[in-house]
């Protein structure tokens, strides 16, 4: 029976796939052989040597270790465009907030309490205040045209008419082919913010990089541009970002990432980080993320995982060995002579890397036994060996 331990209140639809015959499922695991998280950090956790898998009800991996569990053999899995829709509502919400002042004009009224009678004069005479241009017919720039951003892209050109340019030099076939014919495509990041009125990001954040909206890009903007941020808070920098709303040269900013420094600051429009916020989201992350921890736990499947290769293979009546091991030359034919050695058969074998990972998986003709697998474990540059019995 595999242990999973739950870092956060996660949905009960992972029942569904992770079944009590199989699964022990608790909050509480002080040795689990997996963690379902969704929120909760992750950072300067001691881990169990058995751990095998992290699977992140969520797109965003900062809160867990990344690097550290690559080292010690553990896969990470997210769940990328299982909340999709409920972030791509909220930034279609963010256009209409950032370019009429909605929010503006509904603290105001708050300050009207009392009033009485005088309360349609006043929001006559006090409405001109909070003026604010349509989007119809402007200009969109989405840069990252993943499960999110092409949402977006799609709802800004059929919905409500603008002009959308994209840029992502990294784009999916499967997000190309998804994209409408309307949206444009720019060939570099300098293009998309010279012609944007409204600007929105969806793309990760690289820490070696930096934001990507800083004083430079700002100032390659139009002026009164519209920024909106639901990606990751450390794609702006907040210090240039609040000189651009006080100078004028940003219109507003609209985010799912409240920062102190912007908090009161006038157009800025801070929501507390409800991108994922539904019921259907939470349920999707839910259920797309036990799924990637069964097919690992139970046939070596890695599919969405932030730090192994992709490992896909037919079948689960095989006698399979799964090997992590590091990214480095003669690994594969000292796993192959170890088990040559046994007189056994390799009836399939699939290798495949991802930086300094790789994966290596074998489907033999006899069950090895466990000093074969003792052998392998000893190899230099082996991480971890899994195996799986056919039945």
């Amino acid at each position: 029976m595999y242990k999973i331990q739950t870092l956060n209140e996660i949905s009960d639809v992972i029942h569904q796939s992770l079944n009590a015959e199989k699964y022990l499922i608790a909050r509480e695991e002080p040795v689990p052989d997996a963690i379902l998280v969704r929120s909760a950090s992750m950072q300067g956790m001691n881990f169990p040597d058995n751990l095998l898998a992290i699977a992140r009800a969520g797109a965003g991996t900062n809160n867990i270790p990344v690097d550290e569990c690559s080292r010690h053999g553990v896969v990470v899995f997210n769940t990328p465009g299982a909340n999709a829709n409920a972030v791509a509502e909220l930034v279609a919400c963010a256009l209409m907030l950032g370019s009429r002042d909605v929010t503006g004009g509904v603290q105001w009224v708050q300050t009207l309490k009392g009033k009485g009678e005088e309360i349609p004069k006043l929001v006559e005479k006090g409405k001109s205040q909070f003026v604010g241009p349509e989007v119809r017919g402007k200009v969109l720039g989405v840069v990252g045209l993943g499960a999110i951003g092409a949402v977006v892209a799609n709802t800004a050109v059929q919905g409500f008419g603008m002009e959308v340019l994209g840029y992502d030099p990294f784009i999916s076939v499967e997000s190309a082919w998804s994209l409408s014919r309307s949206v444009k495509r720019c060939n570099s990041r300098d293009e998309i913010l010279a012609e944007a009125d409204y600007l929105t990001l969806h793309v990760p954040y690289n820490e070696k990089d930096g934001p990507m909206i800083n004083a430079a890009a700002i100032a390659k903007m139009k002026k009164g541009v519209h920024l909106l941020n639901f990606s990751r808070g450390e794609l702006v920098d907040t210090a240039a970002v609040k000189a651009a709303l006080e100078s004028g040269k940003l219109a507003s900013y609209v985010t799912d990432f409240p920062a102190d420094e912007l908090i009161g600051v006038k157009n800025a429009v801070l929501i507390p980080h409800l991108g994922a916020s539904t019921p259907e989201s939470e349920e999707n992350c839910a259920r797309m993320a036990a799924y990637e921890l069964r097919d690992y736990l139970e046939f070596g499947l890695i599919r969405n995982s932030v730090n192994f290769p992709e490992i896909i293979v037919e079948g689960g009546d095989e006698n399979r060995v799964l090997v992590i091991h590091e990214n480095v030359p003669s690994m594969v034919s000292a796993i192959s002579a170890a088990i040559g050695a046994r007189h056994i058969n390799i009836d399939n074998m699939q290798n495949k890397s991802r930086k300094e990972i790789a994966v290596t998986v074998l489907e033999l003709d006899d069950h090895p036994d466990e000093k074969l697998i003792g052998e392998i474990r000893a190899l230099p540059g082996v991480i971890r060996v899994r195996t799986f019995n056919a039945d």
